[in-house]
Order: structure tokens, then C-alpha cells, then sequence
């Protein structure tokens, strides 16, 4: 059986990435109830908030499914007394070291698996005791590693790295995109984008509009002085490249970026000012489709793509 499955106790090797208003129950729940791991994302949730959407995922489906923390999160101590308290049985976390709440988790009985960037940090996941790792590229949406490696490159160099359960994030949004990281080495994939801009995402509707109608190009990583993100070009893009190219010092660029940003765009749909997080794969994504179509499509994807390739498709 796929170690991915087997570890999460899902039909399908196929995990929604925990995304900053887009990964309520909704979604999460949606994904589950589709054979994948649906993910609550924590990090644009205060606890009471994240509490209401884990009672409710509870009572939209009798699947696994887990929650996304990044780490840097200023009430990360109260989120996971709520995780722990309610029973969640897997989270991944981020945007940190897993030194400090792997060990904690576990100790609960809850799967932990850690985001990296670089084959060096999925060799500290492995000493701190994590059941899985995540790999992410730079064309994934959201805050991407300094290194700016991408998906192909960063997946075989993880796989080397470590022997643990591996999932392949960044630019996956396709069964065809699962099937070459499965051959590259992973065991699984994370997806995002693509989930983004379902009808179960929790992102405004304007937002994932817009989405379908980005082309290649449209999306950029910036705010490389303070946490490099992958964003769609607007008004706030232009602002914000505009100062990294005059030289701006990263406190400079805190006070353009401001606080609630992501939120702005994303959630409250303000294409203009708003901080539009998505992914390079959202040049593919041109439908706002229900979940269950979406995974639908990958899975037949997968199977077609790799049934196609045990004909001899592609010998020499």
C-alpha cells in the first residue's frame, strides 16, 4: 500500500495544502469526503476560530483529516491545546522548527508532518522525529523558501536526503504533474492552487476569478527582505517591486506590507491592494469546479498518464 495512505489512512496519496483563507471546513472537509487529507488552515484563524471549524469538520465527515500551523504564529500554544484537545489526528506544520512541537504531538498520538525548502531541513525533520515530510518548490503560492528551488530539482534531492514518507508541493496541480513527482521520488503530493479555486474554498469568489484568468507569467515571488511570497502582479505587486528594486530596508517594507494584507485580497476579494497568494500553476487552472470534480480529474489523470507510460509511450 502507498506509505502516504497507509500513513494518513486515505484512498488517495493526494493532501489539500493548509492555505491562508481558503482551508476552512469547507474545503478540508470536501477533500477528505474525496478520498484525500483535507487540511484546516490554522494560520489565518484565531483558536476560537479554528476550534468552530474543527467541531464542524468533524460533524461534515468521518474521515481523516488534519490541520496546517505555521509555527511563526503568535498563539501557537493555544492552537495546539485545541488540536490536542479535540483529538485531531494529524498536523502539519510550518514556517518554523519542528524541534519544539513534534515531540509534543506525538506524544498524543497525532501524525506530524513538516514543510521544507531544502534537503538540509528534511534532514532536521528526520531528527526531530517527524512521520512526514513535505517538499515544496518555489512555483507553490503562498511563502516559499529562500533557495528558489523548484519542485523537480528540490524532490530527488529530498529523496536522497531522507528515507521518511515524502510529499512533492509546488506546481502540482494535474494527475499528470502527481505521476512525474511519484517517479522523482515522492510518495505523495501536496496541492493547492488548484483547490484554491474550488467552489469549496473559502476565498473570495473575485479572487478565484481572478485565478482563471491568470496566464504564465502572472505570478511573481516578492518581499524577498522579510519572507520571500509568491503573489499575482497588481497595484500592491507594483508597490511592493518597485521598492525592493530602489533598495528599501526590510523595516521599510514591513510598514508597506502592513497587517492584514492577505486577508484583503484573498478573503475580502480586494484585487487591487489586496495580497494575492497563488501559485505558478495557476496558469492551468481556468474553471471554479467542486472538489470532488477536481480530485475526479487527477486521479483519472494519474492512472491515464500512468498506464500510458507502461505501453511504451515513452521509449526510445
Amino acid at each position: 500500500m502507498n506509505r502516504i495512505c497507509n500513513l494518513f489512512n486515505i484512498k488517495y496519496p493526494v493532501i489539500q495544502g493548509g492555505m491562508v483563507w481558503c482551508s476552512g471546513w469547507k474545503l478540508a472537509s470536501a477533500v477528505s469526503n474525496s478520498g484525500g487529507l483535507g487540511l484546516i488552515g490554522a494560520g489565518s484563524m484565531h483558536p476560537e476560530t479554528l476550534e468552530e471549524h474543527i467541531i464542524k469538520m468533524k460533524a461534515a465527515t468521518d474521515k481523516s483529516f488534519g490541520v496546517n500551523v505555521p509555527l511563526m504564529y503568535p498563539e501557537t500554544e493555544r492552537i495546539m491545546d485545541i488540536i490536542a484537545a479535540h483529538e485531531v489526528p494529524v498536523v502539519f506544520t510550518s514556517a518554523g522548527s519542528p524541534k519544539k512541537w513534534t515531540g509534543w504531538l506525538k506524544d498524543k498520538g497525532i501524525t506530524v508532518a513538516h514543510v521544507v525548502s531544502s534537503s538540509f531541513f528534511a534532514g532536521k525533520c528526520e531528527a526531530a522525529g517527524v512521520d512526514a515530510i513535505v517538499a515544496e518548490g518555489f512555483e507553490a503560492g503562498g511563502h516559499n523558501g529562500r533557495e528558489e528551488t523548484t519542485t523537480m530539482t528540490l524532490i530527488p534531492s529530498v529523496r536522497k536526503a531522507t528515507n521518511l514518507p515524502l510529499l512533492a508541493a509546488g506546481g502540482i496541480g494535474s494527475g499528470e504533474a502527481m505521476l512525474a513527482a511519484m517517479v522523482l521520488g515522492a510518495d505523495g503530493v501536496q496541492i493547492g492552487s488548484a483547490f484554491a479555486v474550488s467552489e469549496e474554498s473559502s476565498a473570495h469568489p473575485d479572487f478565484k476569478k481572478l485565478i482563471t484568468e491568470l496566464g504564465e507569467g502572472g505570478t511573481k515571488l516578492a518581499l524577498k527582505k522579510l519572507a520571500p511570497v509568491r503573489l499575482i502582479k497588481n497595484s500592491f505587486f507594483n508597490q511592493v517591486d518597485e521598492a525592493e528594486k530602489a533598495g528599501q530596508t526590510p523595516e521599510a517594507m514591513a510598514e508597506l506590507l502592513g497587517r492584514g494584507r492577505a486577508k484583503k485580497g484573498i478573503f475580502e476579494g480586494d484585487l487591487d491592494e489586496g495580497e494575492l497568494e497563488i501559485g505558478q500553476v495557476s496558469a492551468q487552472l481556468n474553471q471554479i469546479r467542486p472538489v470532488a470534480e477536481i480530485m475526479n480529474e487527477i486521479i483519472a489523470a494519474y492512472e491515464a498518464a500512468q498506464k500510458a507510460s507502461g505501453q511504451g509511450r515513452f521509449e526510445f
